[in-house]
């Protein structure tokens, strides 16, 4: 990156985003504070791309746009906040851990029919099947 920082098609080709949704993302407060240009283009720093790869984290781990602005509000306002930029990120990961527990029973499920219709044609399981550390039996599923 030049000391000019990246444009935003370089951002969008680096993260994986669109423009739009970078455009998006800094029109609805979840940016942090993208410079301009003398130009008025925007230019993107290492901090902001940290920073895209952080809400884009917390976007795809299912916290609702309000609460992704929220956050940053409160780190644009500086020292002084940390107690509630905690509080807020605590309650985000219990979310993700109650969601990753139902796709582990999901999958407990899921990988008892695999080994029900192995066991019934006599196919062999994959050597992937062996990658996954044993879990405790699902509950009784239907056939």
């Amino acid at each position: 990156m030049g000391s000019a920082g990246l444009t935003i098609a370089e951002v969008a080709e680096r993260t994986g985003l669109t423009r739009h949704t970078l455009r998006y993302y800094e029109r609805d407060g979840l940016m942090l504070g993208v410079r301009r240009g003398d130009s008025g283009h925007r230019r993107y720093s290492e901090r902001d791309l940290g920073w895209i790869e952080l809400i884009t984290k917390l976007r795809a781990t299912g916290m609702p746009i309000r609460k992704v602005r929220r956050y940053a509000e409160l780190v644009r306002a500086g020292d002084g906040n940390e107690d509630e930029r905690l509080a807020l990120l605590r309650a985000h990961r219990e979310r993700v851990r109650a969601q990753l527990d139902t796709m582990a029973a999901h999958l407990d499920a899921i990988d008892m029919k695999i080994s029900y219709y192995a066991d019934a044609t006599g196919a062999c399981e994959s050597p992937d099947s062996y990658l996954s550390s044993p879990r405790p039996a699902a509950a009784s599923v239907p056939r």
